[in-house]
């Protein structure tokens, strides 16, 4: 990799700035691509943004910019998109700093938020070098999440229309799946989950063998049939959020569901106290495994009054132990309508309960 460090004035930065929305953003002349495709969304919230701007009217220094130089002679940003979309819709008037506007100042301020010269590192190598060099660099500032690492290294024409499904604000999968998803679109969150679903966790398999394809329809397509099945099946949307739904759809999508009978197991779970968990009743009521429900342990207080009625003696061998070396068991499980109270508790040593948790 080459670099050459060079000044540029932010009035030739802001040169024919266009904000294109799918096809990028361009400046410098329309020479400089400043959203290449691995680059993320802009995501400065006000603050940050203004702080860009009132660096640049103080004459303070800016962390140095990384464009890469293309073939073409051309270049693409591959650090600091966020800092540069601030000053160009700053001086194109998209917004204003403390009530003022760029036009709004006088004309000595003007210019000298235009004359101010920009660190910028020009950078020529090969595309894997740029990418390496944009991994690297992009520790700084607004750290980029696992996803955006991805689509940087498999960028192309699959991940290019996948955003356009799974990252922008307002996006078709933040549309319907908002209400089931965590996460933010624009940081890649809900791409990255509709991935990991499709491939079953092996998301850098999927992006590897499907980076030169030229849309993800299928990826979307799957995604859509997944929320459809959530909505048609599950209706409490309080406990629904950020469940690993793909991966319950590629096992129980096939089954015949009783709606009714489901939701009145959800109202009847979320009344039962012994659940601490309620975001875990729906994988329960799949899996019928009680590990989603959190079930409600035992106090020290109850263990230590049990341990001393038993004599500290476990339950099944009967032999002695201390009570670090026990553990609480419930005499009738709770899917069996026991309770986490001290006459339905024994204490058992380490190895008995483990006997008893796998019959």
């Amino acid at each position: 990799m080459k670099i050459v460090l060079k000044n540029i004035l932010i009035k030739e930065l802001v040169k024919n700035y266009e904000d294109r929305g799918e096809e990028g953003v361009f400046g410098y002349g329309g020479k400089l691509d400043i959203r290449p495709p691995y680059q993320r969304e802009f995501i400065y919230p006000d603050k940050e943004r203004n702080a860009v701007i009132d660096t640049v009217s103080k004459g303070f220094p800016l962390n140095v910019l990384y464009w890469a130089v293309r073939e073409n002679g051309d270049f693409e940003v591959i650090d600091g998109q966020q800092r540069i979309v601030s000053i160009c819709q700053y001086v194109s008037g998209d917004y204003s700093v403390d009530d003022l506007a760029f036009h709004n100042l006088q004309d000595d301020k003007q210019k000298k938020i235009l004359d101010y010269k920009l660190t910028v590192y020009f950078c020529s190598g090969s595309d894997s070098e740029k990418l390496e060099w944009f991994k690297t660099i992009n520790i700084a500032g607004k750290e980029l999440t696992n996803q955006e690492l991805r689509n940087a290294v498999y960028s192309g024409s699959w991940v290019t229309n996948a955003k356009r499904y799974f990252s922008k604000s307002g996006c078709p999968a933040h549309n319907i799946g908002s209400d089931y998803l965590n996460g933010s679109s624009i940081r890649q969150e809900y791409l990255e989950t509709a991935i990991d679903w499709l491939s079953e966790g092996n998301i850098e398999k999927y992006m590897s063998e499907n980076q030169h394809k030229s849309d993800a329809i299928t990826l979307w397509t799957y995604f859509k049939n997944v929320i459809s099945w959530v909505e048609n099946n599950f209706k409490n949307k309080k406990i629904s959020k950020g469940l690993a739904w793909g991966h319950f759809y590629n096992k129980f999508s096939k089954n015949k569901f009783n709606l009714n009978l489901i939701e009145s197991k959800v109202k009847k779970f979320i009344l039962d106290d012994e659940i601490t968990n309620n975001k875990g009743i729906y994988p329960f009521i799949l899996t019928g495994k009680e590990k989603y429900l959190s079930l409600r342990s035992f106090s020290d207080s109850q263990k230590l009054k049990v341990h001393e009625k038993q004599n500290g003696k476990c339950k099944v061998c009967k032999k002695n132990f201390e009570i670090n070396q026990m553990q609480a068991d419930h005499i009738i499980a709770w899917s069996r309508g026991g309770k986490t109270i001290e006459e339905n508790c024994q204490m058992l040593c380490i190895e008995d309960h483990k006997l008893m948790k796998n019959k």
